[in-house]
């Protein structure tokens, strides 16, 4: 983040300190008299997506092209993507658990996001192409539409487990009610679940020119620590959609699963940069590196 240029490097600390901020705000919600703070959080909210954008847009400028080139770009995207969501939803989501819980996936974002940033580098030729941009957009609105059935996920099992105990109060008027939040879950996974068929198939074209300029192989494409991830992400969510009618899968075991899946799809967007190292690269800096591991 400190190698970003000055001017990303001060919104990219507007952005972590708006989302801290709304992050706090959401925790103090929650033991406040009803939908107190909703308005607030709203404000915040708008303000981490129009900072986010500028980003996007000084990004955009620096690379004379579409801003969602790396991985940086991609998290910038899916945090204005899962903000804009924030916004629809808690118009007809208006219990003060979901605004929360969707602030906390904003603030988590927005960190990862950080963690990822660096400076722009030269487009690599696939990234030029429009499967590129499909691609990308496919990806990070299957990102925020898991994000959004891990939140519904979440709070099932929450307001499964205070009803259990009796604790009516921290649950009527707090949270969606049991079957809603059920269903909100089911729609997550199948929208999701759509978009990310989509957008591995659209990598496939991306995959194809890397393997076509000798970049790389399609052994070592489908063993990518990212591919892996995703792919078992995909076949997970896949799992789900043709378990739940057939062996009557419950709405608990749902959403624990809606959560690994969701943790997978983090892991292979971050993660793996991190700890395993990956060839999903469109950069040619990126790309020398990853040669230049191989020839070593």
């Amino acid at each position: 983040m400190l190698q970003l240029p000055l001017n990303e490097r001060l919104v990219l600390y507007l952005v972590l300190g708006v989302y801290l901020v709304a992050g706090t705000v959401a925790a103090r919600q929650l033991s406040a008299d009803g939908p107190k703070y909703r308005r607030l959080l709203t404000c915040l909210i708008i303000a981490g997506i129009c900072l986010q954008s500028i980003l996007l847009v000084l990004r955009g400028m620096a690379i004379q092209g579409f801003p969602l080139t790396g991985l940086f770009e991609s998290m910038t995207l899916l945090g204005i993507a899962s903000g804009a969501a924030y916004l629809l939803l808690s118009t007809v989501i208006p219990q003060v658990w979901f605004q929360s819980a969707m602030t906390w996936i904003l603030l988590l974002i927005s960190v990862l996001g950080a963690k990822v940033a660096s400076p722009v580098t030269e487009v690599h030729e696939a990234a030029k192409t429009p499967w590129a941009l499909v691609h990308g957009l496919a990806m990070v609105l299957s990102a925020a539409a898991i994000a959004f059935a891990t939140v519904s996920a979440w709070m099932y099992v929450l307001a499964n487990k205070r009803l259990k105990n009796k604790e009516l109060g921290k649950v009527l008027g707090r949270m969606p009610n049991i079957e809603k939040l059920r269903r909100m879950n089911l729609f997550g996974i199948e929208a999701g679940f759509v978009l990310l068929s989509f957008g591995l198939f659209t990598g496939l074209g991306m995959a194809a020119i890397q393997i076509r300029s000798g970049e790389t192989t399609l052994a070592h494409w489908l063993i990518d620590p990212k591919i892996v991830l995703i792919l078992l992400a995909w076949l997970l969510l896949a799992a789900i959609l043709v378990l739940r009618p057939l062996v009557r899968l419950g709405g608990k075991a749902v959403a624990y699963l809606t959560m690994v899946a969701f943790f997978l799809i983090i892991f292979a967007i971050v993660g793996v940069t991190f700890f395993c190292g990956t060839r999903h690269v469109f950069s040619h800096a990126a790309v020398t590196l990853v040669q230049a591991t191989e020839t070593v």
